[in-house]
């Protein structure tokens, strides 16, 4: 069964024989990583029978980008499902980090919206395993699935009850051909658009959703 993958995906393998570098892995990963963690999707050309992942350090500097081999993955969390299961309202730091403050200041806007929104980043994934990333500093990542494109009038009464959080809110807009940031779409004119290919910098946002280009498509199997 082939199955599909999206950015942002926390997928958990089953064996440290699942990764593929294409040079050496870092000490700290090696020291830190294991099956009990997920990984996370990333942006990147696709390769077969390989998913793009990103494996994340204790530290913020620790960032690595390699591949899993599909047949290794045991379990699929999305950002979405992340969400549903609305775990930030019994995490035993919710008084003292904003982020999640500020997730569950935002959570009847987000649903009001209509669209589809997830978490992802430090918060996402610090629900997702109970491990301690977050800090008093720390943004909110969030994304809305936009398949279509949606209407500025519901963008814009979404970003205007998110203003006045205890944190900044980084919002990305999920297209078919890639993500770009809400606040950018809301400024009108460009826009950079992250794809699997490479960033593109978009004259007009609404191609977003025009391009037909297979290698711009957000899947990956």
């Amino acid at each position: 069964m082939i199955r599909s993958y999206l950015p942002h995906d926390l997928l958990w393998l089953d064996s440290a024989a699942a990764l593929v570098a294409e040079s050496e892995l870092p000490d700290w990963l090696l020291q830190h990583w294991h099956p009990g963690l997920p990984v996370v999707v990333r942006r990147a050309s696709a390769r077969p029978g390989l998913i793009a992942i990103g494996i994340r350090g204790p530290l913020r500097a620790q960032r690595c980008a390699l591949w899993a081999d599909s047949q290794h993955v045991c379990r699929r969390l999305s950002p979405e499902q992340l969400a549903a299961q609305q775990y930030w309202r019994q995490h035993p730091r919710l008084a003292v980090l904003p982020a999640l403050q500020a997730l569950q200041q935002s959570h009847a806007a987000l649903q009001a919206s209509g669209l589809a929104w997830g978490i992802t980043g430090s918060a996402g994934f610090e629900l997702a395993t109970g491990q301690p990333v977050l800090s008093n500093s720390s943004d909110l990542d969030l994304l809305l699935r936009c398949p279509q494109p949606p209407a500025d009038s519901q963008l814009q009464t979404l970003a205007a009850a998110l203003a006045d959080l205890p944190c900044r809110v980084d919002i990305q807009l999920q297209t078919p051909a890639g993500g770009m940031a809400l606040d950018e779409y809301l400024r009108s004119g460009r826009v950079l658009l992250k794809t699997g290919s490479g960033p593109l910098l978009l004259d007009q946002p609404q191609t977003a959703w025009t391009a037909s280009r297979q290698s711009q498509v957000e899947q990956y199997t």
